[in-house]
């Protein structure tokens, strides 16, 4: 008996709204044991506060295909458009989380 190796499919919804996008220039990673929750953030230069723009939680074996994932890419991007550059030279950021509606 011959078996063929179907390939799953899953269909996709992009909301209107959500394909605009959300833009981020900071990201804080935390981890449990079971989670490992990823907040994007949007910082302003001279704006004393920054909201937390989105919030992902993923499985730790998630997480580690989202990271292999998107070294390919980085890969991909780089040999088609250079080297990313690290401009890891920047002043330390001071993180205090508040409660919505805090100044």
């Amino acid at each position: 008996m011959k078996t063929k190796d179907k390939k799953s499919s899953i269909n996709l919804e992009l909301d209107e709204n959500l394909a605009q996008g959300t833009y981020s220039n900071l990201a804080l990673i935390n981890h449990s044991v079971s989670e490992f929750v990823v907040d994007f953030i949007n910082v302003m230069p001279g704006v004393p506060k920054a909201k937390v723009k989105s919030r992902i939680i993923l499985t730790p074996q998630h997480a580690k295909r989202f990271s292999k994932a998107l070294n390919e890419n980085i890969s991909r991007f780089e040999k088609s458009n250079g080297e990313i550059k690290d401009y890891d030279k920047q002043k330390p950021i001071s993180l205090n989380f508040g409660q919505p509606g805090e100044a």
